[in-house]
Protein backbone atom coordinates (compact mmCIF):
# COMPACT_ATOMS: atom_id res chain seq x y z
CA UNK A 1 0.00 0.00 0.00
CA UNK A 2 2.85 2.42 0.77
CA UNK A 3 4.24 1.84 -2.72
CA UNK A 4 0.88 2.67 -4.30
CA UNK A 5 0.68 5.81 -2.19
CA UNK A 6 4.20 6.82 -3.20
CA UNK A 7 3.47 6.27 -6.91
CA UNK A 8 0.19 8.15 -6.62
CA UNK A 9 1.93 11.14 -5.06
CA UNK A 10 4.72 10.99 -7.66
CA UNK A 11 2.23 10.91 -10.54
CA UNK A 12 0.17 13.76 -9.12
CA UNK A 13 3.15 16.03 -8.58
CA UNK A 14 4.86 15.24 -11.88
CA UNK A 15 1.72 15.61 -14.00
CA UNK A 16 -0.19 18.36 -12.18
CA UNK A 17 2.52 20.06 -10.04
CA UNK A 18 -0.04 20.04 -7.21
CA UNK A 19 0.85 19.01 -3.65
CA UNK A 20 -2.82 18.78 -2.74
CA UNK A 21 -6.07 18.66 -4.72
CA UNK A 22 -9.21 19.60 -2.81
CA UNK A 23 -12.79 20.13 -3.97
CA UNK A 24 -14.64 22.68 -1.85
CA UNK A 25 -18.29 23.22 -0.99
CA UNK A 26 -18.61 26.39 -3.06
CA UNK A 27 -20.96 27.31 -5.92
CA UNK A 28 -18.82 28.82 -8.68
CA UNK A 29 -19.85 31.78 -10.80
CA UNK A 30 -20.74 30.30 -14.20
CA UNK A 31 -21.35 33.58 -16.02
CA UNK A 32 -18.80 33.93 -18.81
CA UNK A 33 -17.37 30.42 -18.37
CA UNK A 34 -18.72 29.30 -21.76
CA UNK A 35 -17.21 32.18 -23.75
CA UNK A 36 -14.92 30.98 -26.51
CA UNK A 37 -16.14 27.38 -26.17
CA UNK A 38 -16.45 25.93 -29.67
CA UNK A 39 -18.41 22.81 -28.67
CA UNK A 40 -19.81 21.08 -25.60
CA UNK A 41 -20.61 17.59 -24.45
CA UNK A 42 -23.73 16.86 -22.43
CA UNK A 43 -24.25 14.15 -19.82
CA UNK A 44 -27.62 13.28 -18.27
CA UNK A 45 -27.67 11.12 -15.14
CA UNK A 46 -30.70 8.94 -14.40
CA UNK A 47 -30.14 7.70 -10.82
CA UNK A 48 -32.82 5.01 -10.64
CA UNK A 49 -32.54 1.22 -10.73
CA UNK A 50 -35.03 -1.55 -10.06
CA UNK A 51 -32.43 -3.30 -7.93
CA UNK A 52 -28.89 -2.57 -6.76
CA UNK A 53 -26.18 -4.83 -8.18
CA UNK A 54 -23.44 -5.98 -5.80
CA UNK A 55 -20.50 -4.44 -7.67
CA UNK A 56 -21.95 -1.14 -8.89
CA UNK A 57 -20.10 2.01 -7.71
CA UNK A 58 -22.34 4.54 -9.46
CA UNK A 59 -24.87 6.91 -7.93
CA UNK A 60 -28.26 5.22 -7.85
CA UNK A 61 -31.31 4.39 -5.74
CA UNK A 62 -34.36 2.17 -6.10
CA UNK A 63 -36.88 3.54 -8.61
CA UNK A 64 -40.01 5.13 -7.11
CA UNK A 65 -42.54 6.70 -9.52
CA UNK A 66 -43.32 9.66 -7.26
CA UNK A 67 -39.63 10.56 -6.86
CA UNK A 68 -39.01 10.08 -10.59
CA UNK A 69 -41.82 12.54 -11.39
CA UNK A 70 -40.24 15.22 -9.18
CA UNK A 71 -36.82 14.42 -10.64
CA UNK A 72 -38.07 15.16 -14.16
CA UNK A 73 -39.18 18.64 -13.13
CA UNK A 74 -35.94 19.29 -11.25
CA UNK A 75 -33.78 18.30 -14.24
CA UNK A 76 -35.83 20.59 -16.48
CA UNK A 77 -35.17 23.46 -14.06
CA UNK A 78 -31.45 22.70 -14.15
CA UNK A 79 -31.51 22.64 -17.96
CA UNK A 80 -33.14 26.09 -17.92
CA UNK A 81 -30.21 27.51 -15.91
CA UNK A 82 -27.96 26.81 -18.90
CA UNK A 83 -30.23 28.49 -21.48
CA UNK A 84 -28.41 31.83 -21.44
CA UNK A 85 -25.06 30.48 -20.21
CA UNK A 86 -24.48 28.01 -23.05
CA UNK A 87 -26.22 30.14 -25.64
CA UNK A 88 -25.86 28.73 -29.12
CA UNK A 89 -22.75 26.64 -28.37
CA UNK A 90 -23.08 23.41 -30.38
CA UNK A 91 -23.54 20.26 -28.31
CA UNK A 92 -21.65 17.60 -30.26
CA UNK A 93 -21.78 14.69 -27.78
CA UNK A 94 -24.75 13.53 -25.68
CA UNK A 95 -24.64 10.58 -23.29
CA UNK A 96 -27.36 9.30 -20.96
CA UNK A 97 -26.10 7.15 -18.08
CA UNK A 98 -27.05 6.02 -14.63
CA UNK A 99 -28.32 4.19 -12.74
CA UNK A 100 -30.56 2.71 -15.36
CA UNK A 101 -31.94 5.25 -17.86
CA UNK A 102 -34.49 2.77 -19.19
CA UNK A 103 -36.31 2.78 -15.83
CA UNK A 104 -37.78 6.11 -16.98
CA UNK A 105 -38.90 5.08 -20.47
CA UNK A 106 -42.56 5.61 -19.61
CA UNK A 107 -42.06 8.05 -16.76
CA UNK A 108 -40.42 11.23 -17.94
CA UNK A 109 -37.33 10.47 -20.03
CA UNK A 110 -39.06 11.67 -23.20
CA UNK A 111 -40.06 14.89 -21.43
CA UNK A 112 -36.47 15.55 -20.30
CA UNK A 113 -35.08 14.94 -23.79
CA UNK A 114 -37.66 17.25 -25.35
CA UNK A 115 -36.50 19.96 -22.93
CA UNK A 116 -32.83 19.29 -23.72
CA UNK A 117 -33.44 19.72 -27.44
CA UNK A 118 -35.49 22.85 -26.80
CA UNK A 119 -32.74 24.62 -24.83
CA UNK A 120 -29.37 23.38 -26.14
CA UNK A 121 -28.07 23.58 -29.71
CA UNK A 122 -28.02 19.83 -30.25
CA UNK A 123 -25.79 18.70 -33.12
CA UNK A 124 -25.27 15.01 -32.31
CA UNK A 125 -26.73 11.55 -31.84
CA UNK A 126 -27.84 10.20 -28.46
CA UNK A 127 -25.86 7.44 -26.73
CA UNK A 128 -27.75 5.70 -23.91
CA UNK A 129 -27.21 2.93 -21.38
CA UNK A 130 -29.90 0.32 -20.81
CA UNK A 131 -30.69 -2.80 -18.81
CA UNK A 132 -31.29 -6.13 -20.58
CA UNK A 133 -34.52 -6.68 -18.62
CA UNK A 134 -35.93 -3.46 -20.10
CA UNK A 135 -35.33 -4.42 -23.72
CA UNK A 136 -38.63 -5.90 -24.82
CA UNK A 137 -39.55 -5.26 -28.45
CA UNK A 138 -42.01 -2.60 -27.29
CA UNK A 139 -39.39 -0.81 -25.20
CA UNK A 140 -36.79 -0.99 -27.97
CA UNK A 141 -39.24 0.73 -30.31
CA UNK A 142 -39.84 3.37 -27.61
CA UNK A 143 -36.08 3.92 -27.32
CA UNK A 144 -35.81 4.42 -31.08
CA UNK A 145 -38.69 6.91 -30.96
CA UNK A 146 -36.69 9.00 -28.46
CA UNK A 147 -33.97 9.46 -31.08
CA UNK A 148 -31.46 7.13 -29.42
CA UNK A 149 -29.19 5.68 -32.11
CA UNK A 150 -26.41 4.20 -29.98
CA UNK A 151 -27.42 1.72 -27.28
CA UNK A 152 -25.42 -0.06 -24.61
CA UNK A 153 -26.42 -2.79 -22.19
CA UNK A 154 -24.62 -4.42 -19.30
CA UNK A 155 -24.39 -8.14 -20.11
CA UNK A 156 -21.46 -8.47 -17.62
CA UNK A 157 -21.05 -12.28 -17.91
CA UNK A 158 -22.18 -15.23 -20.04
CA UNK A 159 -22.06 -17.87 -17.32
CA UNK A 160 -25.02 -18.09 -14.94
CA UNK A 161 -22.82 -18.62 -11.87
CA UNK A 162 -21.06 -15.30 -12.46
CA UNK A 163 -24.32 -13.47 -13.13
CA UNK A 164 -25.60 -14.74 -9.80
CA UNK A 165 -22.42 -13.66 -7.98
CA UNK A 166 -22.73 -10.17 -9.49
CA UNK A 167 -26.39 -9.92 -8.51
CA UNK A 168 -27.63 -9.60 -12.10
CA UNK A 169 -31.35 -10.46 -12.28
CA UNK A 170 -31.41 -12.60 -15.42
CA UNK A 171 -30.02 -15.80 -16.91
CA UNK A 172 -27.65 -16.17 -19.84
CA UNK A 173 -30.56 -17.31 -21.98
CA UNK A 174 -32.59 -14.22 -21.11
CA UNK A 175 -29.78 -11.73 -21.69
CA UNK A 176 -28.84 -13.38 -24.97
CA UNK A 177 -32.41 -12.94 -26.22
CA UNK A 178 -32.34 -9.26 -25.20
CA UNK A 179 -29.09 -8.64 -27.08
CA UNK A 180 -30.45 -10.35 -30.19
CA UNK A 181 -33.58 -8.16 -30.09
CA UNK A 182 -31.47 -5.02 -29.80
CA UNK A 183 -29.21 -6.03 -32.70
CA UNK A 184 -32.28 -6.60 -34.92
CA UNK A 185 -33.74 -3.18 -34.04
CA UNK A 186 -31.33 -1.28 -36.27
CA UNK A 187 -29.32 1.04 -34.04
CA UNK A 188 -26.17 2.61 -35.48
CA UNK A 189 -24.19 0.89 -32.73
CA UNK A 190 -25.15 -1.74 -30.16
CA UNK A 191 -22.56 -2.09 -27.40
CA UNK A 192 -22.44 -4.74 -24.70
CA UNK A 193 -20.44 -4.42 -21.50
CA UNK A 194 -18.78 -7.51 -20.06
CA UNK A 195 -16.57 -7.97 -17.00
CA UNK A 196 -13.51 -10.13 -16.58
CA UNK A 197 -11.32 -11.06 -13.61
CA UNK A 198 -14.43 -12.13 -11.70
CA UNK A 199 -14.00 -14.24 -8.53
CA UNK A 200 -13.12 -17.79 -9.61
CA UNK A 201 -13.29 -17.00 -13.32
CA UNK A 202 -11.14 -19.26 -15.51
CA UNK A 203 -9.21 -18.52 -18.69
CA UNK A 204 -11.46 -21.02 -20.51
CA UNK A 205 -14.52 -19.02 -19.44
CA UNK A 206 -12.89 -15.83 -20.71
CA UNK A 207 -12.34 -17.32 -24.15
CA UNK A 208 -15.90 -18.69 -24.16
CA UNK A 209 -17.17 -15.21 -23.26
CA UNK A 210 -15.33 -13.59 -26.16
CA UNK A 211 -16.63 -16.07 -28.73
CA UNK A 212 -20.20 -15.95 -27.40
CA UNK A 213 -20.36 -12.16 -27.57
CA UNK A 214 -18.88 -12.02 -31.07
CA UNK A 215 -21.43 -14.60 -32.14
CA UNK A 216 -24.29 -12.32 -31.08
CA UNK A 217 -23.40 -9.89 -33.87
CA UNK A 218 -23.07 -6.77 -31.71
CA UNK A 219 -21.25 -3.73 -33.09
CA UNK A 220 -19.04 -3.15 -30.06
CA UNK A 221 -17.85 -5.02 -26.99
CA UNK A 222 -16.53 -3.19 -23.94
CA UNK A 223 -14.60 -5.56 -21.68
CA UNK A 224 -13.70 -4.23 -18.23
CA UNK A 225 -11.91 -5.85 -15.31
CA UNK A 226 -13.94 -6.04 -12.12
CA UNK A 227 -13.06 -3.10 -9.88
CA UNK A 228 -14.19 -3.47 -6.27
CA UNK A 229 -14.82 0.02 -4.94
CA UNK A 230 -14.70 -0.05 -1.12
CA UNK A 231 -18.27 1.18 -0.56
CA UNK A 232 -19.96 -1.51 -2.71
CA UNK A 233 -21.58 -4.71 -1.46
CA UNK A 234 -19.19 -6.84 -3.50
CA UNK A 235 -16.18 -5.25 -1.78
CA UNK A 236 -17.65 -6.09 1.62
CA UNK A 237 -18.41 -9.64 0.49
CA UNK A 238 -14.90 -10.02 -0.93
CA UNK A 239 -13.47 -8.96 2.43
CA UNK A 240 -15.77 -11.25 4.42
CA UNK A 241 -15.16 -14.26 2.18
CA UNK A 242 -11.44 -13.55 1.56
CA UNK A 243 -11.69 -13.25 -2.21
CA UNK A 244 -8.27 -12.45 -3.63
CA UNK A 245 -8.13 -9.52 -6.05
CA UNK A 246 -6.88 -10.62 -9.45
CA UNK A 247 -3.32 -9.49 -10.00
CA UNK A 248 -2.59 -7.00 -12.74
CA UNK A 249 -0.73 -9.78 -14.57
CA UNK A 250 -3.70 -12.13 -14.46
CA UNK A 251 -5.94 -9.34 -15.71
CA UNK A 252 -3.50 -8.67 -18.53
CA UNK A 253 -3.58 -12.33 -19.59
CA UNK A 254 -7.39 -12.37 -19.52
CA UNK A 255 -7.58 -9.19 -21.57
CA UNK A 256 -5.03 -10.67 -23.97
CA UNK A 257 -7.31 -13.68 -24.54
CA UNK A 258 -10.20 -11.35 -25.34
CA UNK A 259 -8.02 -9.23 -27.62
CA UNK A 260 -7.11 -12.34 -29.60
CA UNK A 261 -10.76 -13.35 -30.04
CA UNK A 262 -11.90 -9.85 -30.95
CA UNK A 263 -9.10 -9.15 -33.44
CA UNK A 264 -9.67 -12.51 -35.11
CA UNK A 265 -13.33 -11.48 -35.53
CA UNK A 266 -12.25 -8.25 -37.24
CA UNK A 267 -12.96 -5.83 -34.38
CA UNK A 268 -10.70 -2.83 -33.81
CA UNK A 269 -9.63 -1.36 -30.48
CA UNK A 270 -11.28 2.07 -30.03
CA UNK A 271 -10.45 2.70 -26.36
CA UNK A 272 -8.70 0.98 -23.47
CA UNK A 273 -11.59 -1.46 -23.03
CA UNK A 274 -13.72 -1.11 -26.22
CA UNK A 275 -13.53 -3.10 -29.46
CA UNK A 276 -15.67 -1.98 -32.42
CA UNK A 277 -16.55 -3.23 -35.89
CA UNK A 278 -14.70 -1.29 -38.63
CA UNK A 279 -16.76 1.54 -40.08
CA UNK A 280 -19.22 1.58 -37.18
CA UNK A 281 -19.45 4.80 -35.11
CA UNK A 282 -18.35 3.72 -31.65
CA UNK A 283 -20.58 3.81 -28.61
CA UNK A 284 -19.04 6.01 -25.96
CA UNK A 285 -19.64 8.43 -23.14
CA UNK A 286 -19.07 12.17 -23.56
CA UNK A 287 -16.22 12.62 -26.04
CA UNK A 288 -15.85 16.41 -26.07
CA UNK A 289 -13.21 17.73 -23.63
CA UNK A 290 -15.60 20.34 -22.17
CA UNK A 291 -18.98 19.15 -20.94
CA UNK A 292 -22.00 19.82 -18.72
CA UNK A 293 -23.44 17.16 -16.41
CA UNK A 294 -27.15 17.23 -15.61
CA UNK A 295 -28.90 15.49 -12.73
CA UNK A 296 -27.90 14.20 -9.31
CA UNK A 297 -24.10 13.57 -9.28
CA UNK A 298 -23.70 15.20 -12.70
CA UNK A 299 -20.15 16.50 -13.13
CA UNK A 300 -19.21 19.44 -15.38
CA UNK A 301 -15.86 20.52 -16.83
CA UNK A 302 -15.52 24.03 -18.27
CA UNK A 303 -11.92 24.83 -19.25
CA UNK A 304 -10.56 25.88 -15.84
CA UNK A 305 -13.39 24.62 -13.64
CA UNK A 306 -14.77 21.28 -12.49
CA UNK A 307 -17.94 21.06 -10.40
CA UNK A 308 -20.17 18.29 -9.16
CA UNK A 309 -23.86 18.19 -8.27
CA UNK A 310 -25.01 16.67 -5.01
CA UNK A 311 -25.35 12.88 -5.23
CA UNK A 312 -28.45 12.81 -3.02
CA UNK A 313 -31.54 12.70 -5.25
CA UNK A 314 -33.88 14.23 -2.67
CA UNK A 315 -31.42 17.07 -1.94
CA UNK A 316 -30.91 17.65 -5.67
CA UNK A 317 -34.67 17.98 -6.16
CA UNK A 318 -35.12 20.17 -3.08
CA UNK A 319 -32.37 22.56 -4.17
CA UNK A 320 -33.88 23.16 -7.60
CA UNK A 321 -37.42 23.41 -6.24
CA UNK A 322 -36.11 26.14 -3.92
CA UNK A 323 -34.40 27.97 -6.79
CA UNK A 324 -30.88 27.04 -5.70
CA UNK A 325 -28.02 25.50 -7.66
CA UNK A 326 -27.58 21.77 -6.96
CA UNK A 327 -23.77 22.11 -7.05
CA UNK A 328 -22.10 20.45 -4.03
CA UNK A 329 -18.37 20.68 -4.82
CA UNK A 330 -16.14 22.62 -7.17
CA UNK A 331 -12.47 22.84 -8.08
CA UNK A 332 -10.58 25.54 -9.97
CA UNK A 333 -8.18 23.87 -12.38
CA UNK A 334 -4.68 25.16 -13.00
CA UNK A 335 -3.40 24.96 -16.55
CA UNK A 336 -1.20 22.03 -15.59
CA UNK A 337 -4.21 20.17 -14.14
CA UNK A 338 -6.12 20.81 -17.36
CA UNK A 339 -3.23 19.39 -19.35
CA UNK A 340 -3.06 16.27 -17.16
CA UNK A 341 -6.80 15.73 -17.60
CA UNK A 342 -6.46 16.10 -21.36
CA UNK A 343 -3.64 13.53 -21.45
CA UNK A 344 -5.54 11.11 -19.19
CA UNK A 345 -8.48 10.87 -21.58
CA UNK A 346 -6.29 10.70 -24.68
CA UNK A 347 -4.49 7.70 -23.17
CA UNK A 348 -7.92 6.16 -22.50
CA UNK A 349 -8.76 6.60 -26.18
CA UNK A 350 -5.36 4.98 -27.06
CA UNK A 351 -4.33 7.64 -29.59
CA UNK A 352 -3.98 11.39 -29.90
CA UNK A 353 -2.39 14.18 -31.93
CA UNK A 354 0.12 16.54 -30.40
CA UNK A 355 -1.26 19.29 -32.62
CA UNK A 356 -4.62 18.99 -30.80
CA UNK A 357 -2.81 19.61 -27.52
CA UNK A 358 -1.08 22.65 -29.00
CA UNK A 359 -4.41 23.97 -30.31
CA UNK A 360 -6.02 23.55 -26.89
CA UNK A 361 -3.22 24.96 -24.73
CA UNK A 362 -1.04 27.02 -27.05
CA UNK A 363 2.07 25.04 -26.08
CA UNK A 364 4.05 22.33 -27.80
CA UNK A 365 3.23 18.88 -26.45
CA UNK A 366 6.86 17.77 -26.42
CA UNK A 367 7.88 20.74 -24.29
CA UNK A 368 5.45 19.61 -21.60
CA UNK A 369 5.39 15.82 -21.89
CA UNK A 370 8.06 14.96 -24.45
CA UNK A 371 10.46 13.50 -21.88
CA UNK A 372 7.93 10.73 -21.15
CA UNK A 373 7.42 9.73 -24.79
CA UNK A 374 10.86 8.36 -25.72
CA UNK A 375 11.19 5.79 -22.87
CA UNK A 376 7.59 4.67 -23.45
CA UNK A 377 8.39 4.24 -27.14
CA UNK A 378 11.51 2.22 -26.33
CA UNK A 379 9.42 -0.04 -24.10
CA UNK A 380 7.08 -0.70 -27.02
CA UNK A 381 4.16 1.04 -25.32
CA UNK A 382 3.53 3.53 -28.12
CA UNK A 383 4.50 4.74 -31.58
CA UNK A 384 5.20 8.44 -32.11
CA UNK A 385 5.39 9.70 -35.72
CA UNK A 386 6.04 13.28 -34.66
CA UNK A 387 2.38 14.27 -34.41
CA UNK A 388 0.15 11.23 -33.90
CA UNK A 389 0.82 9.04 -30.87
CA UNK A 390 -0.72 5.53 -30.93
CA UNK A 391 -0.56 3.18 -27.97
CA UNK A 392 0.19 -0.52 -28.45
CA UNK A 393 -1.93 -3.15 -26.70
CA UNK A 394 0.75 -3.50 -24.02
CA UNK A 395 1.04 0.25 -23.62
CA UNK A 396 -2.72 0.65 -23.47
CA UNK A 397 -2.97 -1.80 -20.59
CA UNK A 398 0.04 -0.82 -18.50
CA UNK A 399 -0.38 2.93 -18.88
CA UNK A 400 -3.98 2.55 -17.77
CA UNK A 401 -2.83 0.53 -14.78
CA UNK A 402 -0.72 3.56 -13.84
CA UNK A 403 -3.71 5.83 -14.38
CA UNK A 404 -5.79 3.59 -12.13
CA UNK A 405 -3.31 4.13 -9.31
CA UNK A 406 -4.11 7.80 -9.65
CA UNK A 407 -7.81 7.77 -10.48
CA UNK A 408 -9.52 4.88 -8.67
CA UNK A 409 -8.35 6.12 -5.29
CA UNK A 410 -9.61 9.61 -6.17
CA UNK A 411 -12.95 8.34 -7.46
CA UNK A 412 -13.41 6.20 -4.33
CA UNK A 413 -12.82 9.22 -2.10
CA UNK A 414 -14.96 11.60 -4.12
CA UNK A 415 -17.88 9.27 -4.81
CA UNK A 416 -17.70 7.53 -1.43
CA UNK A 417 -17.85 10.84 0.45
CA UNK A 418 -20.52 12.29 -1.84
CA UNK A 419 -22.75 9.27 -1.39
CA UNK A 420 -22.51 9.61 2.39
CA UNK A 421 -22.76 13.41 2.63
CA UNK A 422 -25.12 15.42 0.35
CA UNK A 423 -23.14 18.65 0.83
CA UNK A 424 -19.55 17.81 1.90
CA UNK A 425 -17.48 20.70 3.25
CA UNK A 426 -14.54 19.49 1.16
CA UNK A 427 -13.00 16.37 -0.35
CA UNK A 428 -9.21 16.10 -0.44
CA UNK A 429 -8.00 13.79 -3.18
Amino acid sequence: MWLEGFLRTLLRRSLTKEKRIALENTVPLLEGRFEGTEELGLYLHIPFCRQICHYCPYNKEIYRPEVAARYVEAVKKEIDTYSDLAGNTPVTSFYIGGGTPTTMLQSGLEEILKHVFGVFNMQCDIHMESHPNDLSSENLNAIVSLGVEHLSMGVEAVQDRHLEALGRPYTVMQVTAAVERAVRTGFKCVNVDVMFALPGQTYEEIEETGHDLVGLGVDQISAYPLFTFPYTKLARTAKDESYGSSSVFKRRKMLGILEGVFYEAGLERTSVWAFTKPGVPKYCSVTVPLYVGLGASGGSYLKDLFYLNTFNVEEYINALEAGREPIALSLDLSERMQMAGWLYWRIYETRFRKSDFEKRFGKEFDQVYGRYMKPLSLLGFLEDDGDEVVLSDEGTYWLHVLEDLFSIEYVSKLWGTSQQEPWPESVVL
